[in-house]
């Protein structure tokens, strides 16, 4: 059976995070993989990459009492669909954004903590 490697780049184009998450969580346990990093390669970089750091994941920590208002934000920074906006905000703390550089993460961040958002940068 031959992939149609178009259409599924086409479908991943098209599926929001949370179904991105979910695939690549059905892949984990399907062929028994991790997603994940190896750690060893970032000890490899050594400790001048580390001060050095030149993009920055944007997590939000704790919506506030102005959720409403950091659900609009997250869809403006991120591009998501209302739902898909509002389960980021409800699953707090999340990642909304990664490898952002420096600029735009504290650009990011400001947006979000002026409606009331707790933000960290990692």
């Amino acid at each position: 059976m031959a992939l149609d490697t178009q259409k599924i780049i086409d479908d991943l184009k098209d599926a929001s995070i949370l179904e991105l998450n979910d695939l690549v969580k059905a892949i984990e346990e399907e062929f028994d993989v991790t997603a994940a990093a190896p750690v060893a390669a970032g000890a490899a970089a050594g400790g001048e990459a580390a001060a050095e750091k030149d993009s920055f994941d944007v997590e939000l920590t704790e919506a506030g009492q102005e959720k409403v208002k950091v659900i609009k934000e997250v869809r403006g920074i991120t591009g998501l669909g209302l739902k898909d906006s509002k389960d980021l905000v409800d699953g707090a703390p999340k990642v909304i954004k990664e490898g952002v550089a420096k600029a735009d993460a504290d650009d990011m961040k400001s947006k979000l903590e002026a409606v009331g958002a707790t933000v960290t940068l990692k």
